[in-house]
């Protein structure tokens, strides 16, 4: 059998990742009380992806698998975003 060894993540790095999220949390705070027009939704959504590719890397441990399950995951992401987009241009055009 094929056994993988398990990938343990050390609790500074847990820890540090933690604190990254949480100041990355604060600047999404601060960007709604900054006047930047059409760009602060574009940012807001940046620092959002930004989170959930720290998250999905390292809580999920995606950083340790192999090529395949990282392409199906980007091409789900993918399929989301023009999902996501196609309901943008949509309300959009309304």
């Amino acid at each position: 059998m094929n056994e993988q060894p398990h990938h343990i993540v050390s609790y500074k790095k847990l820890a540090l990742v933690w604190l990254v999220l949480l100041a990355l949390t604060a600047v999404t705070v601060a960007v709604t009380r900054v006047e930047l027009g059409g760009f602060k939704v574009m940012v807001a959504l940046t620092i959002a992806c930004a989170k959930a590719a720290l998250v999905i890397a390292v809580f999920m441990h995606m950083q340790y698998e192999g090529r395949l399950l990282r392409w199906l995951l980007f091409l789900t992401l993918a399929t989301l975003a023009i999902f996501i987009g196609f309901t943008f241009f949509d309300v959009l055009y309304r």
